[in-house]
């Protein structure tokens, strides 16, 4: 199928134009692969490469698409933002105060949350349980080890943040206990 220089700049204004993120065509006298680029000066690099393999095919090169056309800046306009946001909310910039008498206990690593030994079983610890001082309250499975977490304090669960089987970071919170 033989394609002149007027269908191939056609078609890549169609794919400029599309979702696509590559299109190949290939025949008996050549093969031709377009791929988008993320930014600007990738794209000019993409477009040029693909120009790069039209002319070792015997097709004269691909010009470079048109230069991007950017609006002006313009001085801003000044706004009066008491009446301007008058009516909305906030946006919240810190996290909840927490109770700074509560103690976190933290995940010494990544992997999956369990709050019970096994399927089936009863969890280590429920909210408003007492645990001591080197207590198992959770496990924490990595890389198929299943390793017991214990209170680093003695008093009372006051919070599990985590569900059975949730995934979990580094240092993330599990739950929180106020101490005796």
């Amino acid at each position: 199928m033989p394609l002149d220089f007027n269908e191939i700049r056609q078609l890549l204004t169609t794919i400029a134009q599309t979702d696509l993120a590559e299109v190949t065509l290939k025949s008996d006298d050549f093969e031709l692969t377009v791929r988008k680029a993320v930014s600007v000066s990738n794209q000019v690099l993409s477009v040029a490469q693909a120009g790069q393999g039209a002319v070792s095919s015997g097709l004269p090169p691909i010009p470079p698409p048109p230069p991007l056309v950017v609006p002006a800046v313009t001085e801003p306009t000044p706004i009066d933002l008491t009446t301007a946001t008058k009516g909305i909310p906030s946006p919240v910039t810190s996290s909840p105060v927490i109770d700074s008498k509560l103690v976190d206990i933290p995940s010494p690593m990544v992997g999956t949350f369990y709050r019970a030994p096994g399927p089936g079983e009863s969890p280590f610890v429920e909210v408003g349980d007492r645990v001591k001082r080197g207590q198992t309250v959770c496990i924490i499975e990595a890389m198929k080890l299943m390793n017991e977490i214990e209170a680093e304090v003695s008093g009372q669960v006051v919070e599990i943040l985590l569900q059975n089987s949730e995934p979990v970071e580094y240092g993330q919170p599990l739950m929180r206990i106020k101490p005796d």
